[in-house]
């Protein structure tokens, strides 16, 4: 087979595929961004291992700032990966046992200026599960507003925007949105805010 996978035809079927044994690994590269290893895996059925590259990040934060009029606070930033600019959720890096929802509140303060009520984690996903070790974490800050002048990184450049949140749900579906990281929040954002509105007698 030219493919290294299994094609079962029953997409819920309990036959699962077997797991990998890491075994040892070695740095590549370290930089300030992430680092790369070379890890060995081996198959549970096969004698010899075989090498991987993943890459090592810290955790991110995704922020969904939302406004008392039902507005998310949204950032527009030259991404050099794209080369374009991007519209974009805040967010950034978790410091190293920091925990993640005082993480997003501090980067929204810095990215934006804005802060609100307490911080709520709608989960987390694996940004890219085939390469890379990292979590991005999911998470809403009810009635934002500002409160000081933002603190951007030497490099950082951001425009800031409000938009209603049904708008911006559907510029997610539209591809005027393109961070798969910020489609990833509007997917769980939008049954958080349908609930809300139900709670107000709003829908």
């Amino acid at each position: 087979m030219g493919w290294e996978a299994i094609l079962y035809s029953d997409p819920m079927s309990s036959s699962l595929p077997p797991e990998w044994i890491r075994q040892q690994s070695r740095e590549l590269l370290h930089t300030r961004v992430f680092d790369v290893r070379a890890s060995e895996f081996r198959h549970p059925s096969r004698a010899e291992g075989k090498e991987f590259l993943v890459i090592d990040a810290p955790d991110w934060a995704v922020v969904a700032p939302v406004t008392p009029e039902g507005e998310l606070v949204l950032v527009r930033q030259y991404r050099f990966g794209a080369q374009q600019l991007s519209l974009e959720l805040p967010g950034g890096v978790i410091e190293h046992g920091e925990d993640p929802a005082v993480g997003a509140v501090r980067e929204l303060l810095e990215e934006t200026g804005y802060r609100g009520a307490e911080a709520e984690v709608l989960g987390w996903v694996h940004p890219n599960p085939a390469i890379q070790s990292n979590r991005a974490h999911l998470i809403v800050v009810p009635d934002a507003q500002p409160v000081e002048a933002t603190d951007w990184d030497a490099d950082e450049e951001l425009s800031l925007t409000l938009a209603p949140i049904d708008e911006v749900l559907a510029m997610g579906r539209s591809g005027k949105i393109t961070h798969a990281l910020m489609l990833n929040m509007l997917f769980l954002l939008e049954p958080w805010w349908k609930q809300r509105a139900r709670e107000r007698g709003t829908i």
